[in-house]
């Protein structure tokens, strides 16, 4: 009697536990996960995600949660596959959907930068060689004026030594969010790199002008010497993108609605 009892009571604590677990879900706001299956779905179009990579976006009144799709391709994301976590990289409530393996990148940053909303992850192919060699990715131009403060190299061998490249836990999450420090983007050497932003428009536009700074420089340096931005060029540049970064943004909503 007292193990039936017993089992009685451990189904019982599951079943509340699971009820508790629920409970703790937060309402999603419906533009929040409009923009970030639109960002998910533009940062395909514009060739910085492929089958890979992913964005999220913190949640819009529960700033220890976030946003992020279950595992899947970005361009076929849609607002049923967007799922909850909170800071510890898991799902508030998974229903045994496949998440991604580098949720903690995400979960990590947003621990450590209060002031971050976004972040995309990307293998964008021009950006990955500057995390391999000694030439320092730099604004070439107005639109990359965010990559004036730095963009740190994340070298993945410093904590785990020789691993897979990805950033499958908690721990190479805060090293990775430690190297970022108060940066716009952070390259990964040999995988790719990481944008965020204020927002998610933001986050976007970081991230597709990171590829396009990393593919006009690659070009530049062909040329001859680069006359690149100076500190206070690209700090007043980056200022005024901030200022008028629904421009493009509502541009590239209205590409992936035709």
């Amino acid at each position: 009697m007292k193990k039936l009892n017993a089992s009685r009571s451990n189904k019982n604590a599951n079943k509340s536990a699971g009820k508790a677990r629920l409970a703790k879900r937060t309402p999603a706001d419906k533009q929040t996960i409009e923009d970030l299956v639109a960002a998910n779905r533009i940062l395909y179009a514009q060739s910085v995600l492929d089958g890979y990579g992913h964005v999220s976006a913190r949640h819009d009144t529960n700033p220890d949660r976030f946003w992020l799709s279950r595992g899947m391709a970005p361009g076929l994301v849609t607002a049923g596959d967007i799922m909850e976590f909170d800071l510890s990289g898991e799902p508030v409530d998974g229903q045994g959907r496949l998440t991604y393996a580098e949720r903690f990148i995400h979960s990590e940053i947003y621990r450590r930068r209060s002031d971050v909303k976004a972040i995309v992850h990307s293998h964008s192919p021009a950006v990955i060689p500057f995390g391999v060699t000694s030439v320092p990715l730099r604004p070439i131009f107005h639109m990359s004026g965010f990559l004036g403060t730095g963009v740190p190299i994340f070298e993945i061998r410093e904590t785990a030594g020789d691993t897979d490249m990805l950033v499958r836990n908690p721990a190479l999450g805060a090293a990775l969010a430690l190297c970022l420090s108060d940066k716009s983007a952070t390259l990964m050497r040999g995988h790719g790199s990481v944008a965020v932003g204020t927002s998610l428009p933001q986050a976007v536009f970081r991230a597709i002008y990171l590829e396009v700074n990393a593919r006009l420089q690659s070009e530049a340096m062909k040329l001859g010497s680069i006359n690149f931005l100076t500190p206070t060029e690209a700090k007043l540049a980056a200022a005024g993108n901030d200022m008028h970064v629904l421009r493009p943004w509502m541009l590239w909503k209205h590409e992936i609605a035709k």
